[in-house]
Protein backbone atom coordinates (compact mmCIF):
# COMPACT_ATOMS: atom_id res chain seq x y z
CA UNK A 1 0.00 0.00 0.00
CA UNK A 2 2.83 2.42 0.78
CA UNK A 3 4.02 2.28 -2.85
CA UNK A 4 0.53 2.55 -4.37
CA UNK A 5 -0.68 5.65 -6.16
CA UNK A 6 -4.12 4.21 -6.91
CA UNK A 7 -5.96 1.75 -4.67
CA UNK A 8 -9.16 0.02 -5.73
CA UNK A 9 -10.84 -1.85 -2.89
CA UNK A 10 -14.11 -2.46 -1.09
CA UNK A 11 -14.99 0.11 1.60
CA UNK A 12 -14.80 -2.62 4.25
CA UNK A 13 -11.20 -3.45 3.22
CA UNK A 14 -10.07 0.18 3.49
CA UNK A 15 -11.91 0.60 6.79
CA UNK A 16 -10.21 -2.47 8.28
CA UNK A 17 -6.80 -1.36 7.00
CA UNK A 18 -7.29 2.08 8.56
CA UNK A 19 -8.30 0.47 11.85
CA UNK A 20 -5.20 -1.76 11.84
CA UNK A 21 -2.82 1.03 10.71
CA UNK A 22 -1.98 -0.69 7.43
CA UNK A 23 -2.84 2.40 5.41
CA UNK A 24 -2.92 6.18 5.85
CA UNK A 25 -4.92 8.53 3.68
CA UNK A 26 -2.87 11.72 4.21
CA UNK A 27 -0.96 11.22 0.92
CA UNK A 28 -4.07 10.75 -1.20
CA UNK A 29 -5.87 13.57 -2.99
CA UNK A 30 -8.95 11.85 -4.43
CA UNK A 31 -11.53 9.55 -2.87
CA UNK A 32 -14.01 8.01 -5.30
CA UNK A 33 -17.00 6.19 -3.81
CA UNK A 34 -19.31 3.95 -5.82
CA UNK A 35 -22.78 2.90 -4.60
CA UNK A 36 -22.91 6.12 -2.58
CA UNK A 37 -26.43 5.31 -1.31
CA UNK A 38 -24.70 3.02 1.20
CA UNK A 39 -23.16 6.03 2.95
CA UNK A 40 -25.46 6.13 5.95
CA UNK A 41 -24.87 6.26 9.69
CA UNK A 42 -21.52 4.57 10.50
CA UNK A 43 -21.23 2.48 7.34
CA UNK A 44 -17.73 1.95 5.91
CA UNK A 45 -18.12 4.66 3.24
CA UNK A 46 -19.03 7.22 5.89
CA UNK A 47 -16.13 6.39 8.18
CA UNK A 48 -13.58 6.43 5.34
CA UNK A 49 -14.79 9.83 4.11
CA UNK A 50 -14.44 11.27 7.62
CA UNK A 51 -10.92 9.87 7.93
CA UNK A 52 -9.98 11.19 4.49
CA UNK A 53 -11.22 14.71 5.23
CA UNK A 54 -9.45 14.78 8.61
CA UNK A 55 -6.17 13.43 7.20
CA UNK A 56 -5.71 15.36 3.96
CA UNK A 57 -5.25 18.98 2.95
CA UNK A 58 -5.68 18.91 -0.84
CA UNK A 59 -8.74 16.76 -1.08
CA UNK A 60 -11.55 15.92 -3.44
CA UNK A 61 -14.39 13.42 -2.97
CA UNK A 62 -16.59 12.22 -5.79
CA UNK A 63 -19.41 9.74 -5.35
CA UNK A 64 -21.77 7.91 -7.70
CA UNK A 65 -25.08 6.16 -7.30
CA UNK A 66 -28.09 5.30 -9.43
CA UNK A 67 -30.41 5.46 -6.43
CA UNK A 68 -29.59 8.12 -3.81
CA UNK A 69 -32.92 7.89 -1.97
CA UNK A 70 -36.58 8.77 -2.23
CA UNK A 71 -36.59 11.72 0.18
CA UNK A 72 -34.64 14.96 0.37
CA UNK A 73 -33.56 14.03 3.90
CA UNK A 74 -31.92 10.80 2.72
CA UNK A 75 -30.14 12.53 -0.15
CA UNK A 76 -28.88 15.27 2.15
CA UNK A 77 -27.70 12.63 4.63
CA UNK A 78 -25.49 11.09 1.97
CA UNK A 79 -24.13 14.51 0.98
CA UNK A 80 -23.37 15.34 4.61
CA UNK A 81 -21.70 12.00 5.34
CA UNK A 82 -19.52 12.21 2.22
CA UNK A 83 -18.85 15.96 2.46
CA UNK A 84 -20.49 16.53 -0.93
CA UNK A 85 -21.43 20.14 -1.77
CA UNK A 86 -22.52 19.80 -5.41
CA UNK A 87 -24.60 17.29 -7.34
CA UNK A 88 -24.60 16.44 -11.03
CA UNK A 89 -27.77 14.74 -12.24
CA UNK A 90 -28.05 12.50 -15.27
CA UNK A 91 -31.01 10.53 -16.55
CA UNK A 92 -31.45 8.18 -19.48
CA UNK A 93 -32.64 11.20 -21.47
CA UNK A 94 -29.58 13.37 -20.80
CA UNK A 95 -27.74 14.38 -24.01
CA UNK A 96 -24.40 12.98 -22.83
CA UNK A 97 -25.97 9.70 -21.68
CA UNK A 98 -28.75 8.64 -24.03
CA UNK A 99 -26.44 7.52 -26.84
CA UNK A 100 -24.97 4.92 -24.45
CA UNK A 101 -28.28 3.65 -23.05
CA UNK A 102 -29.65 0.44 -24.50
CA UNK A 103 -33.32 -0.38 -24.83
CA UNK A 104 -34.89 -2.18 -21.87
CA UNK A 105 -38.32 -3.66 -22.32
CA UNK A 106 -40.44 -3.92 -19.18
CA UNK A 107 -43.19 -6.50 -18.80
CA UNK A 108 -45.52 -7.33 -15.92
CA UNK A 109 -46.72 -10.93 -15.71
CA UNK A 110 -49.55 -11.55 -13.25
CA UNK A 111 -50.59 -14.84 -11.71
CA UNK A 112 -53.39 -15.76 -9.32
CA UNK A 113 -53.15 -17.99 -6.29
CA UNK A 114 -55.00 -21.30 -6.80
CA UNK A 115 -58.03 -22.08 -4.65
CA UNK A 116 -56.06 -24.48 -2.43
CA UNK A 117 -53.51 -21.84 -1.44
CA UNK A 118 -56.19 -19.16 -1.08
CA UNK A 119 -58.03 -21.34 1.44
CA UNK A 120 -54.84 -21.68 3.52
CA UNK A 121 -54.26 -17.95 3.25
CA UNK A 122 -57.75 -17.26 4.64
CA UNK A 123 -57.11 -19.48 7.67
CA UNK A 124 -53.89 -17.62 8.50
CA UNK A 125 -55.42 -14.21 7.77
CA UNK A 126 -58.29 -14.91 10.15
CA UNK A 127 -55.85 -15.74 12.95
CA UNK A 128 -53.83 -12.61 12.16
CA UNK A 129 -56.94 -10.40 12.41
CA UNK A 130 -57.94 -11.98 15.73
CA UNK A 131 -54.55 -11.16 17.18
CA UNK A 132 -54.81 -7.60 15.83
CA UNK A 133 -58.04 -7.25 17.81
CA UNK A 134 -56.12 -8.04 20.99
CA UNK A 135 -54.11 -4.84 20.53
CA UNK A 136 -57.20 -2.92 21.60
CA UNK A 137 -56.54 -4.14 25.17
CA UNK A 138 -53.50 -1.88 25.11
CA UNK A 139 -55.46 1.15 23.88
CA UNK A 140 -54.40 0.78 20.24
CA UNK A 141 -57.62 1.54 18.39
CA UNK A 142 -56.45 2.02 14.81
CA UNK A 143 -58.75 0.11 12.38
CA UNK A 144 -57.30 -3.31 11.52
CA UNK A 145 -57.22 -2.69 7.79
CA UNK A 146 -54.97 0.35 8.35
CA UNK A 147 -52.45 -1.35 10.66
CA UNK A 148 -49.13 -1.81 8.89
CA UNK A 149 -45.95 -3.71 9.71
CA UNK A 150 -44.39 -0.39 10.68
CA UNK A 151 -47.15 0.16 13.26
CA UNK A 152 -46.41 -3.21 14.83
CA UNK A 153 -42.66 -2.52 14.93
CA UNK A 154 -43.32 0.85 16.61
CA UNK A 155 -45.58 -0.87 19.14
CA UNK A 156 -42.79 -3.35 19.90
CA UNK A 157 -40.45 -0.46 20.56
CA UNK A 158 -43.01 1.14 22.87
CA UNK A 159 -43.51 -2.12 24.80
CA UNK A 160 -39.74 -2.50 25.27
CA UNK A 161 -39.60 0.96 26.83
CA UNK A 162 -42.50 0.00 29.12
CA UNK A 163 -40.60 -3.13 30.19
CA UNK A 164 -37.67 -0.91 31.18
CA UNK A 165 -40.17 1.00 33.33
CA UNK A 166 -41.14 -2.29 35.00
CA UNK A 167 -44.63 -2.38 33.45
CA UNK A 168 -45.67 -6.09 33.70
CA UNK A 169 -48.38 -5.88 31.00
CA UNK A 170 -45.75 -4.90 28.43
CA UNK A 171 -44.42 -8.47 28.36
CA UNK A 172 -47.71 -9.67 26.90
CA UNK A 173 -47.60 -6.80 24.42
CA UNK A 174 -44.11 -7.78 23.24
CA UNK A 175 -45.20 -11.40 22.80
CA UNK A 176 -48.35 -10.39 20.92
CA UNK A 177 -46.54 -8.08 18.48
CA UNK A 178 -43.87 -10.74 17.93
CA UNK A 179 -46.60 -13.24 17.08
CA UNK A 180 -48.13 -10.78 14.63
CA UNK A 181 -44.78 -10.26 12.90
CA UNK A 182 -44.21 -14.01 12.54
CA UNK A 183 -47.73 -14.71 11.27
CA UNK A 184 -47.48 -11.81 8.83
CA UNK A 185 -44.23 -13.31 7.54
CA UNK A 186 -45.98 -16.62 6.90
CA UNK A 187 -48.61 -14.72 4.91
CA UNK A 188 -45.95 -12.92 2.89
CA UNK A 189 -44.12 -16.17 2.07
CA UNK A 190 -47.35 -17.84 1.02
CA UNK A 191 -48.32 -14.90 -1.19
CA UNK A 192 -44.99 -14.24 -2.87
CA UNK A 193 -42.53 -17.13 -2.52
CA UNK A 194 -42.87 -20.94 -2.79
CA UNK A 195 -44.71 -23.49 -0.68
CA UNK A 196 -41.40 -25.05 0.26
CA UNK A 197 -40.13 -21.70 1.57
CA UNK A 198 -43.28 -21.32 3.69
CA UNK A 199 -42.98 -24.87 5.02
CA UNK A 200 -39.33 -24.38 5.97
CA UNK A 201 -40.14 -21.20 7.88
CA UNK A 202 -42.91 -22.99 9.78
CA UNK A 203 -40.50 -25.84 10.56
CA UNK A 204 -38.06 -23.25 11.88
CA UNK A 205 -40.82 -21.85 14.11
CA UNK A 206 -41.27 -25.29 15.65
CA UNK A 207 -37.66 -25.10 16.87
CA UNK A 208 -37.99 -21.51 18.09
CA UNK A 209 -37.96 -21.37 21.90
CA UNK A 210 -39.38 -17.85 22.20
CA UNK A 211 -42.69 -17.31 23.96
CA UNK A 212 -44.19 -15.87 20.77
CA UNK A 213 -43.26 -18.91 18.68
CA UNK A 214 -44.54 -21.33 21.32
CA UNK A 215 -47.85 -19.46 21.42
CA UNK A 216 -48.21 -19.73 17.65
CA UNK A 217 -47.38 -23.41 17.23
CA UNK A 218 -49.74 -24.52 20.02
CA UNK A 219 -52.72 -22.96 18.19
CA UNK A 220 -54.86 -25.41 16.21
CA UNK A 221 -54.59 -23.44 12.97
CA UNK A 222 -50.82 -23.88 12.83
CA UNK A 223 -50.86 -27.68 12.49
CA UNK A 224 -53.82 -27.50 10.13
CA UNK A 225 -52.00 -25.12 7.80
CA UNK A 226 -48.67 -26.93 8.10
CA UNK A 227 -50.17 -30.33 7.22
CA UNK A 228 -52.20 -28.83 4.38
CA UNK A 229 -49.07 -27.29 2.87
CA UNK A 230 -47.15 -30.55 3.19
CA UNK A 231 -49.96 -32.39 1.37
CA UNK A 232 -49.97 -29.85 -1.46
CA UNK A 233 -46.21 -30.11 -1.73
CA UNK A 234 -46.43 -33.90 -2.06
CA UNK A 235 -48.95 -33.45 -4.86
CA UNK A 236 -46.53 -31.10 -6.67
CA UNK A 237 -48.95 -28.19 -6.26
CA UNK A 238 -46.79 -25.08 -6.06
CA UNK A 239 -46.99 -21.33 -6.20
CA UNK A 240 -48.12 -20.42 -9.75
CA UNK A 241 -45.13 -18.12 -10.21
CA UNK A 242 -42.85 -21.15 -10.46
CA UNK A 243 -44.60 -22.55 -13.53
CA UNK A 244 -44.84 -19.08 -15.07
CA UNK A 245 -41.12 -18.59 -14.46
CA UNK A 246 -40.27 -21.85 -16.20
CA UNK A 247 -42.47 -20.94 -19.17
CA UNK A 248 -40.81 -17.52 -19.54
CA UNK A 249 -37.30 -19.00 -19.38
CA UNK A 250 -38.05 -21.78 -21.89
CA UNK A 251 -39.55 -19.25 -24.28
CA UNK A 252 -36.47 -17.02 -23.98
CA UNK A 253 -34.13 -19.96 -24.61
CA UNK A 254 -36.22 -20.96 -27.62
CA UNK A 255 -35.73 -17.46 -29.06
CA UNK A 256 -32.03 -17.38 -28.21
CA UNK A 257 -30.15 -20.42 -26.88
CA UNK A 258 -27.28 -18.16 -25.80
CA UNK A 259 -29.49 -16.08 -23.51
CA UNK A 260 -28.18 -15.09 -20.10
CA UNK A 261 -31.02 -14.99 -17.56
CA UNK A 262 -30.89 -13.67 -14.00
CA UNK A 263 -33.69 -14.43 -11.54
CA UNK A 264 -33.93 -12.34 -8.37
CA UNK A 265 -35.51 -13.65 -5.16
CA UNK A 266 -35.47 -12.32 -1.61
CA UNK A 267 -34.96 -15.53 0.36
CA UNK A 268 -32.31 -18.26 0.22
CA UNK A 269 -34.90 -21.05 0.56
CA UNK A 270 -36.80 -19.60 -2.39
CA UNK A 271 -33.60 -19.56 -4.43
CA UNK A 272 -33.06 -23.24 -3.61
CA UNK A 273 -36.67 -24.07 -4.55
CA UNK A 274 -36.40 -22.22 -7.87
CA UNK A 275 -33.10 -23.87 -8.84
CA UNK A 276 -34.36 -27.37 -7.99
CA UNK A 277 -37.62 -26.77 -9.85
CA UNK A 278 -36.01 -25.33 -12.99
CA UNK A 279 -33.33 -28.01 -13.23
CA UNK A 280 -36.00 -30.67 -13.70
CA UNK A 281 -36.08 -29.39 -17.29
CA UNK A 282 -33.08 -30.47 -19.40
CA UNK A 283 -32.93 -27.22 -21.37
CA UNK A 284 -32.51 -25.13 -18.26
CA UNK A 285 -29.18 -25.11 -16.44
CA UNK A 286 -29.80 -23.07 -13.31
CA UNK A 287 -27.38 -22.27 -10.50
CA UNK A 288 -27.78 -20.32 -7.29
CA UNK A 289 -25.78 -17.29 -6.19
CA UNK A 290 -26.07 -16.38 -2.53
CA UNK A 291 -24.04 -14.25 -0.13
CA UNK A 292 -21.17 -15.29 2.10
CA UNK A 293 -23.37 -14.84 5.15
CA UNK A 294 -25.80 -17.32 3.58
CA UNK A 295 -23.16 -20.04 3.33
CA UNK A 296 -21.04 -19.59 0.19
CA UNK A 297 -17.42 -18.44 0.02
CA UNK A 298 -16.14 -15.64 -2.21
CA UNK A 299 -14.20 -18.22 -4.21
CA UNK A 300 -17.41 -20.18 -4.84
CA UNK A 301 -19.23 -16.99 -5.82
CA UNK A 302 -16.59 -16.13 -8.43
CA UNK A 303 -16.58 -19.71 -9.75
CA UNK A 304 -20.38 -19.65 -10.09
CA UNK A 305 -20.33 -16.34 -11.99
CA UNK A 306 -17.55 -17.56 -14.28
CA UNK A 307 -19.49 -20.70 -15.12
CA UNK A 308 -22.57 -18.60 -15.84
CA UNK A 309 -20.58 -16.35 -18.16
CA UNK A 310 -18.96 -19.39 -19.85
CA UNK A 311 -22.37 -20.87 -20.74
CA UNK A 312 -22.10 -23.81 -18.37
CA UNK A 313 -25.23 -22.34 -16.73
CA UNK A 314 -27.84 -20.23 -18.52
CA UNK A 315 -29.87 -19.15 -15.50
CA UNK A 316 -28.44 -17.46 -12.41
CA UNK A 317 -30.81 -17.38 -9.43
CA UNK A 318 -29.68 -15.04 -6.68
CA UNK A 319 -30.54 -13.17 -3.52
CA UNK A 320 -29.58 -9.53 -2.92
CA UNK A 321 -25.90 -10.39 -3.59
CA UNK A 322 -26.72 -10.49 -7.32
CA UNK A 323 -28.18 -6.97 -7.25
CA UNK A 324 -24.95 -5.05 -6.60
CA UNK A 325 -21.40 -5.44 -5.36
CA UNK A 326 -20.47 -8.38 -7.61
CA UNK A 327 -19.33 -8.12 -11.21
CA UNK A 328 -21.81 -10.03 -13.38
CA UNK A 329 -21.73 -9.40 -17.11
CA UNK A 330 -24.74 -8.24 -19.06
CA UNK A 331 -27.92 -10.30 -18.76
CA UNK A 332 -30.34 -10.78 -21.65
CA UNK A 333 -33.30 -11.11 -19.34
CA UNK A 334 -33.83 -10.22 -15.68
CA UNK A 335 -36.82 -11.68 -13.85
CA UNK A 336 -38.09 -10.40 -10.53
CA UNK A 337 -39.51 -13.57 -8.98
CA UNK A 338 -40.67 -11.39 -6.11
CA UNK A 339 -40.87 -7.63 -5.74
CA UNK A 340 -38.99 -5.26 -3.46
CA UNK A 341 -40.64 -2.31 -1.70
CA UNK A 342 -37.72 0.10 -2.15
CA UNK A 343 -36.66 2.01 -5.24
CA UNK A 344 -32.98 1.42 -4.45
CA UNK A 345 -33.18 -2.37 -4.76
CA UNK A 346 -35.52 -2.17 -7.73
CA UNK A 347 -33.10 0.11 -9.61
CA UNK A 348 -30.10 -2.03 -8.68
CA UNK A 349 -31.81 -5.18 -9.93
CA UNK A 350 -32.91 -3.52 -13.16
CA UNK A 351 -29.36 -2.30 -13.74
CA UNK A 352 -28.25 -5.83 -14.62
CA UNK A 353 -29.94 -5.42 -18.02
CA UNK A 354 -29.37 -2.89 -20.82
CA UNK A 355 -25.80 -1.88 -20.14
CA UNK A 356 -24.15 -3.02 -23.37
CA UNK A 357 -27.05 -4.36 -25.43
CA UNK A 358 -30.84 -4.25 -25.29
CA UNK A 359 -32.57 -6.54 -22.84
CA UNK A 360 -35.78 -7.27 -21.03
CA UNK A 361 -37.05 -7.11 -17.44
CA UNK A 362 -40.04 -9.13 -16.29
CA UNK A 363 -41.85 -8.63 -13.00
CA UNK A 364 -43.80 -11.63 -11.70
CA UNK A 365 -46.71 -10.38 -9.62
CA UNK A 366 -49.24 -12.39 -7.62
CA UNK A 367 -52.58 -10.59 -7.94
CA UNK A 368 -54.10 -8.96 -4.84
CA UNK A 369 -51.05 -9.57 -2.65
CA UNK A 370 -48.15 -7.51 -1.35
CA UNK A 371 -46.31 -8.48 -4.54
CA UNK A 372 -48.40 -5.87 -6.30
CA UNK A 373 -48.16 -3.43 -3.38
CA UNK A 374 -44.34 -3.63 -3.34
CA UNK A 375 -44.08 -3.18 -7.11
CA UNK A 376 -46.14 0.02 -7.18
CA UNK A 377 -44.52 1.35 -3.97
CA UNK A 378 -41.04 1.05 -5.49
CA UNK A 379 -42.29 2.69 -8.70
CA UNK A 380 -43.70 5.64 -6.74
CA UNK A 381 -40.45 5.96 -4.77
CA UNK A 382 -38.39 6.04 -7.95
CA UNK A 383 -40.62 8.72 -9.47
CA UNK A 384 -40.47 10.75 -6.25
CA UNK A 385 -36.69 10.43 -6.16
CA UNK A 386 -36.33 11.77 -9.71
CA UNK A 387 -38.71 14.66 -9.00
CA UNK A 388 -36.81 15.60 -5.82
CA UNK A 389 -33.49 15.57 -7.66
CA UNK A 390 -34.82 17.67 -10.54
CA UNK A 391 -36.64 20.15 -8.29
CA UNK A 392 -34.04 20.60 -5.56
CA UNK A 393 -30.62 19.82 -7.02
CA UNK A 394 -30.84 20.82 -10.67
CA UNK A 395 -28.46 23.74 -10.08
CA UNK A 396 -25.87 21.32 -8.60
CA UNK A 397 -26.02 23.11 -5.25
CA UNK A 398 -27.23 21.85 -1.87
Amino acid sequence: FNLSKIIIATPQTIQNDLKNNRIKLDKFSLLCIDEAHRSRQKFANTMIAKNFVDATKNQRIIALTASPGSTKEKINEICKNLFIDAIEIRTEESDDVKSYVQERKIELVSVELPAEIKSIHEIIKKEYKEKLNQLKKFGFNKPNYLISKRDIIELQSMFRKEIERKNPTAYHGISLTSQLMKIDHILELLETQTLETTIKFMEKLRLDTSKAAKSIIKDLWFDEVFNFLKDLNKKDIEHPKLNELKKIILNQLYLDKKSKIIVFANFRNTVNSIVNFLNKNKEIKAVKLIGQKEGISQKEQILTINRFEDDIYNVLVGTSISEEGINIKEATLAIFYDNVPTSIRRIQRSGRVGRVKSGKIIFLITKNTRDSIYYWKSKREEKRMKNILQDNYQQSLI
